[in-house]
């Protein structure tokens, strides 16, 4: 397989696996907010972080195949790699919910999209190269 070919099928599988963090994510968000109360950011984060957890168990395995006996060093990058990705998504949620005025969960959605991009590449190019 091109190396083209091998980027883009990574990129699927991370986008596939990103997919079934955003029920974690949402989820968990969902039930901090709206059940218990907890303010946005707090079970935004919360809900982040869960699904990070576990796209990393998950990309770890299924899209890069990562043979790294240092387990807990990669997941320390993946983590540093997506807290920072958690600020780029709560300063997007910050500008189109409180600014901007969007509906929560659709700019919630937006600034996942947008860290997606960030969380692939500096995966792709620093934990798992």
């Amino acid at each position: 397989m091109s190396p083209d070919k091998l980027f883009f099928l990574k990129f699927i599988k991370f986008c596939i696996i990103g997919f079934s963090g955003i029920f974690i994510d949402f989820g968990a968000t969902w039930v901090l907010k709206e059940k218990l109360r907890i303010n946005k950011y707090i079970a935004n984060s919360t809900g982040f972080v869960l699904a990070a957890t576990s796209n990393y168990l998950l990309n770890r395995v299924w899209t890069f195949h990562s043979q790294n006996q240092q387990v807990i060093s990669e997941y320390f990058t993946f983590m540093l790699i997506s807290l920072l990705g958690l600020a780029i998504n709560n300063s997007i949620l910050f500008l189109l919910h409180d600014k901007l005025k969007l509906n929560f969960y659709l700019a919630k959605l937006i600034a996942i999209g947008v860290v997606t991009l960030w969380n692939f590449t500096m995966n792709y190019l620093f934990t798992f190269s």
